[in-house]
C-alpha cells in the first residue's frame, strides 16, 4: 500500500512539474517582441463584399478590392480571410486586384449539404474564380488552402485558362502525418475536441499558437490566431481534417501545368520543408522558396516572400 501511495505521489509530482514547466515556457513566449502590433493583425481586409451561392446551399462570403491583375487568396484550416490582412495591403500597393473568401464552414461562409470534403471545397475555388471572372490571375493557397488548391487544379482543368500562376504556401498534397510528429498529436486531439478545450486555457492557447509560428513566436500573432481558431465550429469540418491524412495527390502533381512557386518556412513543424520539396519536385517547372526562421504562419511571418512569389509571375501579353 505504501508503495502504491508513493507511486501515485510521484506521478502527481511529475504531472505538476510538467504543468509548471509548460507555463514557464508560455510565459517566456509571451515576452517575445511583436514585429506587427495586434491592432493591425485584427483588421479584416476591406473591399466590396460578395455572396457566392453554391448548388448544395453553401454560401461563400468573399471580399475584393483594387484593380489590375487578380490574385485570389485561399486561407488555411480553422481561420478566415482575416489571415490575409498583411499580404492584402502589399498586393494592393503593388497594383493588384485582390480577392479573398472564407472557406465553406469557416467564419461567415456557411456549410451546405455536400459538407466540408476536399471535392466540394475544390469546386468552390472554381466558383470563386468564375464569379469574379478571373483572367490572368494568381491563386495563392495557404495550408489547407493549398491542399485544396491542388485538388482544384486536378479536378477543374478549366482553371488553367484563368491562371498564370499558383503559389502553394506551407502546404502539402496529402499524408500530412509524414515527417510531422506534431500532427500525429494535434489532429487526433482536434477530432475529439480535446485540443479545442486545451487551447482555451492560457497556457494551452499560447503553446498551440506558438507551434504554428517560427523560431520567435509573436504573442500578438498567437493571440489573434487563437481567437480565430476558437471562433470556428470544428465538428462539421472534420471531413476535411480526415482528408489531410487519408488523401494523397503526390502521384498526380505532374498533371499541374500552371507555373508554380512553393513557399515554406524553414521552421514549419505542421507542414515541414519535406512536403514542400516533394511539391516542388513533382510539379513541372516549380521552384521552391524557403523563408528562414518562419513557421507555418507564413501569412504573417512570410508576407514579403509571398508577395514576391505572386509578383514574380509576369502578366501575359494582350491578345
Amino acid at each position: 500500500m505504501k508503495r502504491r501511495t508513493a507511486g501515485c505521489a510521484a506521478i502527481a509530482a511529475l504531472g505538476a512539474a510538467g504543468v509548471s514547466a509548460a507555463r514557464a515556457v508560455a510565459i517566456g513566449i509571451e515576452r517575445n517582441p511583436d514585429p506587427v502590433p495586434r491592432d493591425r493583425l485584427v483588421r479584416e481586409p476591406q473591399g466590396d463584399e460578395a455572396l457566392i451561392r453554391r448548388p448544395d446551399g453553401t454560401v461563400l462570403r468573399a471580399v475584393a478590392a483594387g484593380d489590375g491583375p487578380p490574385v485570389v487568396l485561399a486561407h488555411g484550416y480553422g481561420v478566415s480571410l482575416l489571415e490575409w490582412n498583411l499580404l492584402w495591403q502589399d498586393l494592393l500597393a503593388a497594383g493588384r486586384r485582390v480577392i479573398a473568401f472564407d472557406q465553406r464552414g469557416h467564419e461567415r461562409s456557411t456549410l451546405g449539404g455536400d459538407g466540408a470534403g476536399s471535392g466540394p471545397m475544390a469546386a468552390d475555388y472554381a466558383a470563386v474564380l468564375e464569379h469574379f471572372d478571373v483572367r490572368d490571375g494568381v491563386l495563392v493557397g495557404h495550408s489547407m488552402g493549398g491542399f485544396v488548391a491542388i485538388r482544384a487544379m486536378l479536378d477543374h482543368p478549366g482553371l488553367v485558362r484563368r491562371l498564370r500562376g499558383l503559389v502553394l504556401a506551407a502546404t502539402w498534397a496529402g499524408r500530412i502525418y509524414q515527417g510531422a510528429p506534431q500532427n500525429r498529436l494535434q489532429i487526433p486531439l482536434l477530432r475529439t475536441g480535446v485540443l479545442q478545450r486545451w487551447v482555451r486555457t492560457p497556457t494551452g492557447g499560447v503553446l498551440f499558437g506558438a507551434a504554428q509560428c517560427g523560431n520567435r513566436p509573436s504573442p500578438a500573432m498567437i493571440s489573434v490566431f487563437r481567437d480565430l481558431f476558437l471562433r470556428q465550429n470544428h465538428a462539421p469540418l472534420l471531413p476535411i481534417v480526415r482528408a489531410f491524412s487519408q488523401e494523397d495527390r503526390y502521384p498526380r502533381l505532374a498533371e499541374i501545368t500552371v507555373p508554380t512557386v512553393v513557399v515554406v518556412g524553414a521552421a514549419d513543424r505542421t507542414t515541414p520543408p519535406g512536403h514542400a520539396r516533394r511539391l516542388a519536385a513533382g510539379i513541372p517547372g516549380a521552384r521552391m522558396v524557403t523563408v528562414p526562421g518562419a513557421g507555418h504562419a507564413l501569412n504573417w511571418e512570410g508576407t514579403e516572400a509571398l508577395s514576391e512569389a505572386v509578383l514574380s509571375f509576369p502578366a501575359r501579353a494582350a491578345g
